[in-house]
C-alpha cells in the first residue's frame, strides 16, 4: 500500500491540496498499511506546513469515525476539547469547565489525551486526581447516562490513532490529529466549545462541524494565543448555529469579570495542575476560577441553558460554590473505579 501512498506525499509535499479519495487513500496507507514512519512524519510535516484544508479535515474525520468505538449520549450532550498546541502551558481548563458546566446541569462528554504539546493534558490531570482514563467504555457510557459527565479517553475510541503516536511524539509539534480531536467527540456531541491554536482554522472548523449537522459550536480564539477564551483581553469567536455562521469578539467584562495576566494562568505539571483544579473546585478566587467561569459561561450559552454570558457566568460560579461541580469529579472517581 505504500506504492500508492508515494505519490500522494509527493502532491502534499508539493503543496496542492489533496482530493477527498487521495485523503482516504493517503489515511488508509498510514493506518492500515506498511507506511514507514519517517514518510508518515513528512506526509504530516507537509500538511501542516502548507495547511489543511477544510477537505482534508472533513475525509479525516469521516475515515476515523467509521472505525471509532463510539458511546450513547443524552440529547444535548456538549463537549469542551480544544486542539491544544498554544504552547501556553495554562493550567487545564477546558477539563475544569467539563466539570463546571456538567454541574450546572448540562451532560458533557469530554473528549480529550495526553499532553503532546503542553506538560499536563486533560488525561494526565484527571489521572492525577484518582480518575482511571482508561475504565470501559461502558462505564462512560453508564456515567455519561446517569452522572451527565464522561471523560472519553481517546485511545480507547479511537485505537487506530495508536499507529500514528510514536510519529506525532516524536514531531513533537501539532499536526492534523490535534486539529482533528474536536471533531471527532465519540459521544456524538453536536455542541461545542472548540478551542483553536489559530485563528485561520476557524472557517474549517465551521465547515466540517456543518457537513456533520452540529447543532450549535463556538469557535474560539483567545487572547494571547490561547486555545481557550482568555480573561486577558479580546476574544476572536465563530459561531456555527443551525447552520448559520457568526463572528464576534468576546470580553471578560461581557460575563461580568474582571481582566488578569495571561501568566496568571500558567500551570505545571500535573500535580501541580490538578492542586489548582482541587482548588478550584472547593472555591478558591483568582483568574484560574474566572477563566474556567467565562468558558463554562459560554458552553453554557452554547447549550442553551444560559441566555447570554453574565448568565452563564452565574450559573457556573453556582455550580461551583454549591459543590455540584465538585460531585461531578467525585462521580468520575467512582464510576471509573475497578
Amino acid at each position: 500500500m505504500s506504492g500508492g501512498f508515494d505519490p500522494i506525499l509527493a502532491a502534499a509535499v508539493s503543496g496542492r491540496p489533496l482530493t477527498p479519495p487521495e485523503m482516504e487513500t493517503a489515511l488508509a496507507a498510514l493506518f492500515e498499511g506498511d507506511v514507514a514512519p519517517e514518510k508518515s512524519a513528512a506526509f504530516l510535516t507537509a500538511l501542516r506546513v502548507r495547511g489543511e484544508t477544510a477537505d482534508e479535515l472533513l475525509t479525516a474525520v469521516r475515515f476515523l469515525t467509521s472505525r471509532a468505538r463510539m458511546i450513547a449520549s443524552p440529547t444535548g450532550t456538549l463537549d469542551t476539547c480544544g486542539t491544544g498546541g498554544d504552547g501556553a502551558s495554562t493550567f487545564n481548563i477546558s477539563t475544569a469547565v467539563a466539570l463546571v458546566v456538567a454541574g450546572a446541569g448540562v451532560p458533557v462528554a469530554k473528549h480529550g489525551n495526553r499532553a503532546v504539546s503542553s506538560a499536563s493534558g486533560s488525561s494526565d490531570v484527571l489521572t492525577e486526581l484518582g480518575v482511571d482514563i482508561a475504565a470501559p467504555i461502558e462505564a462512560q457510557e453508564a456515567l455519561l447516562k446517569e452522572e451527565g459527565i464522561a471523560f472519553l479517553f481517546a485511545p480507547n475510541h479511537h485505537p487506530v490513532l495508536a499507529k500514528v503516536a510514536g510519529v506525532r511524539k516524536a514531531l513533537g509539534f501539532r499536526t492534523l490529529f490535534n486539529m482533528l480531536g474536536p471533531l471527532l467527540n465519540p459521544a456524538g456531541a453536536k455542541r461545542q466549545l472548540i478551542g483553536v491554536f489559530d485563528p485561520g482554522l476557524a472557517p474549517l472548523f465551521a465547515e466540517v462541524l456543518k457537513a456533520e449537522g452540529s447543532e450549535r459550536a463556538w469557535i474560539v480564539y483567545g487572547h494571547g494565543g490561547l486555545d481557550e477564551l482568555s480573561v486577558s483581553g479580546s476574544n476572536l469567536v465563530t459561531e456555527l448555529h443551525d447552520g448559520k455562521l457568526r463572528s464576534f469578539a468576546v470580553m471578560p467584562q461581557d460575563a461580568g469579570l474582571e481582566p488578569s495576566p495571561i501568566e496568571a494562568l500558567k500551570g505545571g505539571g500535573p500535580k501541580d495542575n490538578a492542586a489548582a483544579l482541587s482548588g478550584l473546585l472547593a472555591g478558591v478566587k483568582g483568574a484560574y476560577r474566572d477563566v474556567v467561569v467565562l468558558n463554562a459561561a459560554a458552553s453554557l450559552v452554547i447549550a442553551g441553558k444560559a441566555a447570554d454570558l453574565r448568565n452563564g457566568a452565574r450559573l457556573a460560579a453556582e455550580s461551583i460554590d454549591s459543590g455540584q461541580a465538585a460531585q461531578k469529579l467525585a462521580a468520575l472517581k467512582k464510576g471509573t473505579a475497578a
